[in-house]
């Protein structure tokens, strides 16, 4: 056999190799930017199915906060929603044009969607214009929040198939990169092979740029995509260097757009999703004074100082509403830097004193203890941070002590340090979930038995103890309730006269 009858054949094999290695890796290439393409439709996606979400909750806000006030502006946001309601649903629609499945999903919502609008929203709202009372019932909060609940099922099942197709399609563009791997490999190894069998012939002209290009495919193959061999050549030594240079900019260029997208929408999702859940979480628990107050007042006649107490308290609350819903747009900021506090001295006797009235009407099982060793406690901080760290901690001893009874609530100094307890003989803690306790939300067996909440009360607790140079902890054991306490400095007492230490206490 001629030498060049050993070339063509070898020329030939080396072709068909090096084609089938190429071959699968464009495959790879298309199939990650068809992954590309997949995960930015789908962060669309999921970037209108929340917006929609969103427009679902300023419906039901504007509608809960007219029928607990009267006041027509507080409509706006009900007004706003249902306004842009319609495009929202056409441009969801519109992107789930090629997905049959996904599409029937988003029909579902729709109808229910329209559901909880025509045969609740507007019926609501009518009926808080011509009987306040009757709109405020217990009885027609629990059908709202029926509608709400059934609605956010839809979304969280329309969001979840959603991220499974996205994960389907990124797992296929990653095992067809696998599969281009390995024949590439293999296609260069035979390459290889043949070359050093006719090395001798080949070695000045052909030889060193061969195997430059079987030296970069291994590097590409152990992940090294900014690989680039040297430009020169002739021939076919040429085009092949300039293929594989093109090869590794594509798969390069391929990996960081889907490593992008992903990173994007796993951010995106993550912040969406923490912020509608903080949402709910905060707002429940200072409308559940308002309502509790107000109902209150409403039922028994009270003379004109008390009945301005428990006004002033409504009023608090109310503001405290309006500041979290504010606050609400600050989730990330304070993931990202931190928690923002205002720098006041605070009295923390007066502030539990407080929030044990705001609790003390929550349930008729439970009653509330409070006890004082030492006033005034001074710190520094942010107020209505600090009663929102209480009122979670209340809120929780109440939840989970199911059964009533008696929630001690404290405060001492110690050393110095303001020690603030929250005591309930309520369900328990078991011991291999302590350490994931203030884990955002873990809610440990909460959701099996019945108890609702989001996950973050306590997680939003830390970080704002944390921020205030405090410490926060529990001692728990399943059973026998649970004690949780916090630690903040305690602030230096400057003179005060006689009297005004009398006033204090």
């Amino acid at each position: 056999m001629t030498i060049a009858r050993r070339m063509w054949i070898a020329s030939a094999v080396l072709a068909l190799l090096v084609s089938a290695a190429f071959g699968v890796l464009l495959l790879a290439v298309s199939a990650q930017r068809d992954a590309t393409m997949r995960e930015a439709r789908s962060k669309d996606i999921t970037v209108a199915t929340l917006r929609l979400e969103k427009l679902v909750v300023d419906i039901g806000s504007g509608i809960r906060g007219f029928a607990i006030t009267g006041v027509d502006d507080l409509l706006r946001p009900y007004r706003d929603a249902r306004a842009d309601l319609p495009e929202r649903l056409e441009d969801l629609e519109a992107l789930l044009a090629h997905d049959p499945e996904q599409r029937v999903r988003a029909r579902q919502l729709s109808s229910r969607i329209s559901e909880y609008v025509t045969d609740y929203a507007v019926p609501l709202i009518r009926l808080a214009r011509t009987s306040p009372p009757a709109a405020r019932q217990q009885e027609v909060a629990d059908t709202g929040r029926q509608y709400t609940d059934s609605i956010t099922s839809l979304f969280g099942e329309f969001l979840e198939a959603e991220n499974a197709a996205a994960e389907e399609a990124s797992e296929l563009a990653d095992r067809r990169a696998d599969q281009a791997i390995v024949v590439g490999g293999i296609g260069i190894a035979g390459s290889t092979l043949l070359i050093v069998l006719f090395g001798i012939i080949l070695a000045r002209s052909i030889g060193r740029p061969v195997r430059a290009v079987a030296s970069g495919a291994s590097r590409i193959a152990a992940g090294e995509l900014s690989l680039r061999l040297p430009r020169g050549g002739t021939g076919e030594v040429g085009e092949l260097t300039r293929s594989f240079n093109e090869m590794a900019e594509r798969l390069e260029q391929g990996r960081a757009e889907l490593e992008e997208q992903n990173a994007k929408l796993r951010e995106s999702e993550r912040m969406m999703s923490e912020l509608v859940s903080i949402v709910s979480h905060e707002l429940r628990t200072p409308l559940a004074s308002v309502l509790g107050f107000t109902a209150l007042l409403l039922k028994r006649e009270f003379d004109p100082p008390e009945r301005r107490h428990y006004l002033g308290i409504i009023d608090a609350q109310a503001r405290r509403l309006a500041a979290l819903l504010e606050d609400f747009l600050d989730v990330q900021r304070i993931e990202r830097e931190g928690v923002d506090l205002a720098r006041e001295r605070v009295d923390l006797a007066g502030l539990l004193q407080e929030q044990a009235q705001l609790y003390e009407e929550e349930s008729p099982l439970h009653h509330l203890e409070l006890t004082l060793a030492d006033r005034p406690l001074f710190v520094r901080g942010d107020r209505n941070r600090l009663a929102q760290v209480v009122g979670n901690l209340l809120s929780n001893a109440i939840k989970y002590s199911p059964d009533g009874g008696t929630v001690e609530l404290g405060a001492e100094r110690e050393d110095r340090t303001v020690r603030v307890t929250v005591r309930d003989d309520g369900l328990g803690i078991p011991l291999d979930q302590h350490d994931r306790i203030f884990t955002k939300f873990f809610r440990g067996d909460a959701g099996a038995t019945g108890i609702t909440g989001t996950g973050l009360g306590l997680a939003v607790s830390r970080e704002i103890v944390e921020a205030h140079g405090g410490r926060i902890g529990f001692d728990s054991r399943p059973g026998a309730g649970s004690t949780f306490w916090i630690e903040l400095p305690l602030v230096q007492e400057t003179a005060v006269p006689d009297e005004m230490k009398e006033i204090t206490t």
